[in-house]
């Protein structure tokens, strides 16, 4: 039940009211790979590194069932670097550096090792280094989820249509859904991309108000649990992703009423990333904290009521 991740791992320097992270660990696929972790093993980690990314960060990774072999590592030049500064309100954010470094020249090569994943997730990466990971697979997985975001929509509208034909979930924030379809109901814009796009599921990020599964005519809505801190949402919706794909990984089974469970994993999985800068805190959870956790969220939706 082998997952391929592919993304970005990479260095952050955060600033929010609660403080600044100085120069901390991030990236797409570094936050997929911590979440889903929990749930399968191996993760087959494709990416590309400096060589200034630290090599206790690989060994942690490592420990939890993280495979290298299509990590390239370019020992004389930088990893991918990103600062940004959150408002007060915690879902906006100004990006102060922006240094794709190693990134910038990114032709992702998949391994033999990895050939015959069952389970592929792409996160926010260009689109055409999205579709030559699809392309380079001698078998399709049983599922394929994307990330993408709205720089993306932006400059590579074109190719990032070719990709969505590609998968079989998309994972976009709802002012993206808006911005990829036109459309200002979320409801009109999920049935456009899941009719005409390509994708057979859509999930709707929509940060501490939840997430939304859109699958044909079924709608199915997660809440984020109510947090008293919210320290920093930086990978929060990363980390949503790796516990979504590691739980259908760990179960194999794609049903939309197993997405809705995966959908809660993933919530989970999110509500403990932004009690820490970076991954400190998905780096020191057990299984127990897990499970607690998944308990609070049948609590928070759990009601009976007598119909009138």
């Amino acid at each position: 039940m082998s997952l391929t991740v592919v993304g970005s791992m990479a260095f952050d320097d955060i600033e929010t009211p609660f403080g600044k992270s100085g120069r901390i660990v991030g990236g797409s696929a570094t936050f997929i790979a911590w979440a889903a972790s929990n749930f399968v093993k191996p993760i087959n980690q494709v990416s590309v590194i400096g060589g200034d990314f630290p090599q206790e960060e690989l060994d942690a990774l490592g420990a939890k069932g993280v495979a290298f072999d299509g990590v390239q590592v370019k020992k004389d030049e930088k990893s991918f670097y990103w600062a940004g500064r959150y408002h007060m309100d915690m879902n906006t954010r100004d990006t102060l550096a922006t240094e794709l470094n190693v990134l910038g020249e990114f032709q992702p090569v998949i391994p033999d090792s990895y050939q015959g994943s069952e389970f592929l997730i792409l996160g926010n990466l260009t689109p055409q280094v999205q579709l030559s990971v699809i392309k380079q697979m001698k078998t399709r997985p049983k599922l394929i989820v994307m990330d993408t975001m709205n720089f993306w929509m932006e400059v590579a509208m074109d190719d990032l249509k070719i990709v969505l034909k590609e998968v079989d979930v998309l994972l976009v924030n709802d002012a993206e859904a808006r911005q990829l379809t036109g459309e200002v109901s979320l409801v009109k814009a999920a049935r456009k991309i899941l009719t005409t796009m390509g994708p057979k599921y859509l999930i709707i990020k929509k940060g501490e108000h939840g997430a939304l599964l859109f699958h044909e005519n079924h709608v199915f809505f997660a809440p984020a649990l109510p947090l008293e801190d919210v320290f920093d949402p930086t990978g929060a919706g990363d980390t949503f992703a790796g516990g979504f794909i590691g739980h259908l990984a760990k179960t194999k089974d794609i049903s939309f009423e197993n997405m809705k469970t995966a959908i809660i994993v993933g919530s989970a999985m999110a509500s403990f990333c932004v009690e820490r800068f970076g991954v400190g805190r998905l780096r020191e959870i057990s299984s127990e904290d897990i499970s607690n956790r998944l308990e609070q969220f049948v609590q928070l939706v759990n009601f009976d009521i007598d119909l009138i």
